[in-house]
């Protein structure tokens, strides 16, 4: 049984993700409930970050931090987690640490590690925060703007359970899928389950939109890419609406972002998503050709253009809506990646501005 919500007084963001035609484009940018403002570190306090990840109230307010800064100027929100929850629910343990990024005490370095994971994920049970923050941040958003929801991707997830973290190289993951092609795809296909189980759980929480996130698709080669990221990528979009439909829902707009992976434009344009979103190495002129109508596009300025200055954020803002056309079908406003923890939250609402000043819209 699904709880019903307000209704959306901005819908935006839907209708442009279905492709329609709208007044503006609509705009969010990816981690922008975050670091960058102080109003989440102090709402995070001392505590670690996985455990405000798992307080739904303390989740549900952060989601919304960007919504009250920027009121009126972003039009969806993203709950508050994070992409390495899935690992946590298959059994592995992640810790954030200070300065350096996710750490996994004992990772995947070999197939006979495989037996740490659970054979069986009860997605409800082991990300039931997940689902109560959606729908208490749902309850506060009252209708205001969409409620995004996300994932990992099965290749960037299997690379941090691999890897034990970040990486330069990837040899550890890389040896995996070109020793033990076969291993490989198993453990893809179990993260891929847990995905789809968790995406469509978001749905029936509240999230109104999704987003996959194959943040490491750019380390593989076009060939390791097609073998090893896109089918599960397409097993996801494919799969999503029909469990979600077995649950009792209606299906959502679906984002995909493989940052880096530039070479695979044409094949996310037929993988089974609305939106596909780019990091800052596309031209959107070429994009937006290659696109060609198929999906709306979703970025792409680099995230590092908020720190050179607004006159430096402006030129790239008049660049970038220049190349995706008239902003009124097809694109979705957003940084080629999250946004970073030293930004000037005022940079931000200048990139904010600035975009809905080049739109030639007024609200």
């Amino acid at each position: 049984m699904t709880e019903t919500f307000e209704p959306l007084s901005n819908d935006l963001i839907l209708r442009a993700a279905r492709g329609e035609t709208v007044e503006r484009p609509p705009m969010w940018v990816m981690r922008q409930a975050g670091r960058y403002l102080p109003e989440y570190n102090q709402a995070k306090g001392g505590r670690d970050f996985f455990s405000v990840c798992r307080d739904p109230e303390l989740a549900s307010t952060i989601t919304l931090q960007p919504i009250l800064r920027y009121a009126n100027l972003i039009d969806a929100a993203i709950i508050f987690s994070d992409i390495l929850v899935i690992p946590q629910a298959m059994g592995m343990t992640v810790e954030m640490l200070e300065a350096k990024g996710p750490h996994f005490p004992n990772p995947l370095r070999k197939p006979e590690d495989l037996s740490q994971l659970k054979s069986e994920v009860d997605v409800r049970a082991e990300l039931g925060y997940v689902f109560d923050a959606i729908r208490l941040t749902r309850r506060k958003l009252a209708g205001r703007v969409p409620l995004i929801g996300f994932v990992g991707a099965p290749w960037t997830l299997m690379s941090y359970m691999v890897e034990g973290g970040g990486s330069k190289t990837f040899t550890f993951v890389k040896t995996w899928i070109f020793k033990h092609p076969s291993t490989s795809h198993s453990l893809l296909a179990r993260i891929t389950d847990v995905c789809v189980e968790f995406l469509a759980n978001q749905v029936l929480a509240g999230a109104q939109m999704l987003q996959v996130f194959d943040s490491w698709a750019g380390e593989l080669s076009p060939h390791d890419f097609r073998t090893f990221a896109l089918p599960y990528i397409r097993r996801i979009s494919a799969r999503v609406p029909v469990r979600v439909r077995e649950l009792g829902g209606e299906p959502v707009p679906m984002t995909i972002f493989a940052k880096g992976a530039w070479y695979a434009l044409e094949e996310l344009c037929e993988s089974g998503y609305q939106v596909v979103g780019l990091d800052w190495t596309h031209d959107p002129e070429s994009a937006v050709a290659i696109a060609n109508g198929r999906v709306t596009l979703q970025g792409n300025m680099d995230p590092n253009v908020l720190y050179g200055g607004r006159e430096a954020i402006t030129r790239a803002v008049e660049r970038i809506a220049k190349g995706f056309g008239s902003g009124r079908k097809g694109w979705i406003v957003n940084l080629g990646h999250g946004i970073t923890p030293s930004v000037d939250p005022d940079d931000l609402k200048w990139f904010f501005e600035e975009t809905r000043r080049v739109s030639g819209a007024s609200g």
